[in-house]
């Protein structure tokens, strides 16, 4: 077939592209935006060796990142879990905040929304 192998590689470059664009506007909400990210640099692996790197280096340090916490006193995993939480609650809040105007600390306080 005429421009096989480019056509591929245009596919899978426009594939990734999609995919990691749609992690990326995922990243600030809850959820798995980090990893539709690289999923798409995956995809983007399949051709290209800047993303084989890439992807291959991402793997190695969320692989050291797992093995350094886990070696760590339960103390501090309960920090970096509650930390997690906590940035999860706060990004949620300003979603929901910033989407709907509907403050949700103020509702479960009382504050504003007499009803």
């Amino acid at each position: 077939m005429p421009g096989g192998p480019a056509l591929f590689r245009l596919l899978v470059g426009l594939t990734g592209l999609v995919v990691v664009a749609v992690g990326l506007a995922l990243v600030p909400l809850p959820g798995p935006g980090w990893v539709i990210v690289l999923g798409g640099v995956a995809i983007w692996a399949i051709e290209f060796m800047w993303a084989r790197h890439l992807l291959r280096y991402t793997t190695e340090q969320l692989y050291r990142w797992n093995v350094w916490q886990r070696g760590q006193h339960w103390l501090v995993r309960v920090f970096l879990l509650l930390a997690v939480l906590a940035i999860t609650a706060t990004v949620v809040w300003l979603s929901i905040k910033q989407t709907f105007g509907f403050d949700v600390i103020d509702y479960v306080l009382g504050v504003g929304w007499a009803g």
